[in-house]
């Protein structure tokens, strides 16, 4: 039996009713056979980035958070748009990668929840590409929830389930990740 592949979720919004959370709840909840999707739940914890605290200085949650990301066989990312900027807490997991090698050429897919935030998009797009991950631009999926109710919002993700999109991009980003054999 081949092992799932195994994607890596980091939310950018920390809101317990964010619709970026909402969006890859859907995404691990409707993954295909043989795709894991695991959301992080780390990203509000870990301490504010510090050039001092790397190395052996690095803090244990760091080391945590950095053995999920080496695990992964793709990166999803997820975040709203604060003040036409990316949030800070995403920025700050980002900024702990960075002089690391787990991320250099690993698949990434941005998921989007909103009609708007281009600024962010943007901003996410440049970070990622700087930090060497390589973007699955054909798994790209925005999906608008922001504004909507509660059910509204239920509408929207069952359409896309029903639709077959969410299993659609899923699949389309895992076939990138086989292509290079991540």
């Amino acid at each position: 039996m081949e092992k799932p592949l195994f994607l890596y979720a980091l939310c950018g919004s920390q809101r317990k009713a964010s619709t970026n959370r909402r969006l890859l709840d859907a995404l691990r909840d409707n993954a295909p056979a043989g795709v894991v999707v695991e959301i992080c739940e780390l990203i509000g914890e870990l301490p504010i980035f510090n050039p001092d605290r790397e190395g052996e200085n690095t803090p244990a949650i760091v080391e945590e958070f950095a053995a999920k990301i080496r695990a992964a066989n793709g990166i999803i990312v997820a975040c709203p748009e604060y003040a036409h900027g990316l949030p800070g807490g995403l920025k700050n997991v980002l900024d702990w990668l960075v002089s690391r090698d787990e991320v250099p050429f690993k698949p990434a897919m941005i998921a989007h929840a909103s009609h708007r935030g281009d600024f962010a998009l943007e901003q996410l797009t440049e970070v990622l590409k700087t930090m060497s991950l390589r973007l699955v631009d054909e798994a790209f999926l925005k999906i608008s929830l922001l504004g909507k109710t509660d059910g509204g919002q239920s509408d929207v993700l069952a359409e896309a389930v029903k639709s077959g999109l969410l299993v659609s991009v899923l699949v389309k980003f895992c076939a990138a990740i086989n292509r290079v054999g991540v």
